[in-house]
This record gives structure tokens, sequence and C-alpha cells, in this order.
């Protein structure tokens, strides 16, 4: 049986991945500071480590066939980013193992290209878009002198699976049991939207399709590219009431970022909300089949069930 490693087990993202793993038959090991298992992820075992501590990460990534990186710190601490990414690269060496990295599109700097295709070039203007830019010549580097294989995968903003953190959960539909949709920028603007349990099975297809890629690949995974007229319909039906639309006031954060660091981080990537973009993928079809993707309305009402808010589709399953 295959073994791969999380890292950020505890985090949205890698409890998804790890549980699209688990369910396709994988032995999954999640890697956490507490050596807690995430208690959603039955089967799963747990193993203490910390990212920062690089012979502790190589002690606990031994004997694994795959390590998927989904470390992530919070947006005001992104000076550990490429630090860690340096001791998952030791890790995997070490231990000989594939690299599984979610790429974002930080990279491309504003203005946004409309369409972002694999050949798209690099492009960043923020900090957060030089780091994640680092962090990705760390892995072309590291592949391309036969050290560590990487395969990433890159997405737009997650949306879906448990916990906080994300725009969804924390601007659209903060306020959605009020009565109220919150649009972070303007409404008819298309906007790249991954649904994280699709995103997770995309890496499992990559891992089962591993013959037919690289030693090191970059790929774009077109998720949902709509805007928030599209995503307030869906969530009108998933809930069954017309919502008020309202807009994020930026102008608040824009007058409070000089004193509150998040506010800061959160308006440097402001133009993320202000500047159309899509992915686009010439070959990930190629390679694993179709692409996961379930219908927005689905995806949405599953997003909004998953944060604690009910839907008509939640009352039905009820009654």
């Amino acid at each position: 049986m295959t073994k791969i490693a999380i890292l950020g087990a505890n985090g949205r993202l890698g409890r998804v991945v790890a549980k699209a793993f688990i369910d396709a038959g994988y032995d999954v090991r999640t890697i956490t500071r507490s050596g807690k298992v995430p208690g959603e992820l039955k089967g799963a075992t747990a193993v203490a480590g910390d990212a920062l501590d690089r012979e502790g990460l190589i002690h606990a990534t031994q004997g694994v066939d795959i390590i998927f990186n989904g470390l992530n710190p919070i947006y005001t601490d992104w000076g550990k980013c490429l630090p860690m990414a340096e001791n998952v690269m030791a890790a995997c060496h070490a231990n000989g193992t594939l690299h599984l990295f979610p790429g974002t599109v930080y990279n491309y700097g504003s203005p946004m290209p409309a369409v972002i295709s694999e050949d798209t070039p690099s492009h960043p203007t923020t900090q957060k878009g030089r780091i994640r830019c680092a962090m990705e010549e760390l892995f072309r580097r590291e592949a391309e002198a036969g050290r560590v294989r990487t395969i990433l995968l890159r997405a737009g903003d997650f949306f879906g699976g448990t916990g906080s953190g994300s725009w969804f959960d924390l601007v659209v539909a903060a306020k959605i049991n009020k009565g109220v949709y919150t649009a972070p920028g303007p409404v008819d603007l298309v906007h790249e939207w991954a649904y994280l349990p699709d995103f997770a099975v995309g890496f499992v297809a990559l891992a089962r399709n591993l013959d037919k890629l690289g030693f090191y690949e970059a790929l774009n995974f077109p998720g949902h590219a709509v805007t928030d007229l599209q995503i307030k319909a869906a969530a009108e039906k998933a809930v069954g009431r017309p919502l008020k639309m309202t807009s994020m006031p930026w102008w608040v954060l824009r007058a409070g970022s000089p004193f509150v660091a998040m506010w800061r981080e959160i308006v440097s990537m402001s133009y993320l909300r202000f500047e159309p973009h899509q992915l686009a993928s010439a070959r990930l079809e190629g390679i694993i089949g179709a692409i996961p993707h379930t219908p927005l309305d689905q995806a949405v009402i599953e997003a909004l069930e998953d944060i604690g808010i009910a839907t008509v589709n939640g009352l039905a399953k009820a009654a």
C-alpha cells in the first residue's frame, strides 16, 4: 500500500486531502506538531513533527512514498514559508519521496492575466507572490538536480471543507444566516475558485498517473471561474430564500491597515478581488482524465453545510 504523509493536516486543505487519500485506499500519516489525528480522519496514523525542525521532519516522514506539503503559515507570518519549504525538500531528499504541492495564483501579480495557462509567465508584484515564486524555484532546482520530484497543482481561492479561514466563510457567507451575501469585489467579475474536495481528488488522480508526468510538473486546476452573482444565485437556491447583496467595506481595511497587521496583508492582495482571472489547463485532463468538478449549485450547498449554515437540502434530508 502506498504511504503518504500529510503536512499541515490540521489545516483545512490538509484535512480534505488526507481524507481523499484515505478514501482512495492509501496509507495516510498525518504530521502535526501535536502528533494527534484530526477527528474526522479515521484510519490515519498520527506522527508528531514540526516543519521548522529539519531533522525532526526527516524522522517523521521516514518510510513514506509521498509527502503532501499543505503547510501554510498565517497570513502575517509568511517569513516561515521558505524555511519550511527548504526543510520539506530535505525530508523528501533524505527519504526518497515524491513531493506534492498546492500552487496559488499569487505568482502572476497585478495586472492579473484574464486567463492563466501553464505557460503564463510569473510576474509577482507583492511580497507573498515573490515568496511563492521563490518556493517554486526551489522545487524546480531540486528536481532539475535529480534530488526531489515535485508535482504542483495550482488553484484559485478555496471553498468547501470544514474549518475557517477562507474568503468564502469569512466574507462571502459570513452573514448568510442574516439574509446577506457579501461580495468581496465587483459582483460581475470572474474569479477563480477551487472546491476543495474536487482539488483533493485531483491530487489523488495525479498520484495514480505518475507514469505520465515528468520530474517537475506545474499544472493548473480549473475549478469554478464564476462571478459573485452566480455564487449568490447558488446560495439563494441552497438556503431557499433571496439574499441581500452587500459589498465588503474595503475602505475600513485600507484605513486601518497601518495599524492592523492582518488587514495590511489582506489589502496587499486586494487586487485579486478587482481583476478578473481564471485558470486553464492544456494538460491536466490528458493526464488524469475528467477533471473533478462538482456542479456549482451542489458545491455551494455542501460548502454552506460544512460551515454550519442550514440548507434546503439538509432540511429535506432531516425530514
